[in-house]
């Protein structure tokens, strides 16, 4: 039995290319018409905010203001420097120590900090000695200057200022 191939057109075919077509049309169209309409708004507000940043004052940057030390209370003499090994180097608060005891400075005690993880060498004083600590720093050339910070005054064992010896 032999059956001949029909080809059948079906009508709904046509009608989705149809269907499809229009809107490919209707989308280009809507997004032609957002382009024209949101475009001119969109370009006004990145333009005002250039120009609002551009034109906007420059702040000033703020100026570190120093401290006014008075003068010290004590001679060097009479002002006593406990010196701390924050480095965990040996000998290196023996060290510090001698350089202090040049200046004049007494040493009060020579020993290991709390801690030894301290990168830079730094002066820090009990209250009311800042301007000593002060003085010990400048002899020193030592640029980091503080109240005390990781030390109780009774860690201090009289001393006026410490000396933390970093790496």
């Amino acid at each position: 039995m032999e059956h001949s191939l029909v080809q059948v057109r079906s009508p709904w075919r046509t009608a989705t290319l149809v269907a499809s077509a229009v809107a490919a049309i209707e989308l280009v169209v809507l997004v032609a018409l957002g382009v024209v309409l949101l475009a001119k708004p969109v370009s006004d507000q990145v333009r005002q905010a250039a120009e609002a940043r551009v034109l906007a004052p420059v702040k000033p940057k703020p100026r570190v203001v120093k401290q006014v030390v008075g003068a010290p209370k004590l001679a060097r003499a009479e002002t006593s420097v406990i010196v701390l090994n924050g480095n965990g180097r040996a000998g290196a608060a023996a060290e510090g120590a001698e350089a202090v005891r040049r200046f004049g400075y007494t040493i009060g005690t020579v020993g290991n900090a709390p801690r030894s993880d301290f990168t830079r060498t730094l002066v820090m004083y009990r209250k009311g000695y800042q301007a000593e600590a002060a003085r010990l720093a400048k002899d020193l050339r030592i640029k980091i200057v503080g109240p005390l910070d990781g030390l109780k005054p009774s860690d201090m064992l009289g001393a006026h200022v410490a000396l933390i010896v970093g790496s």
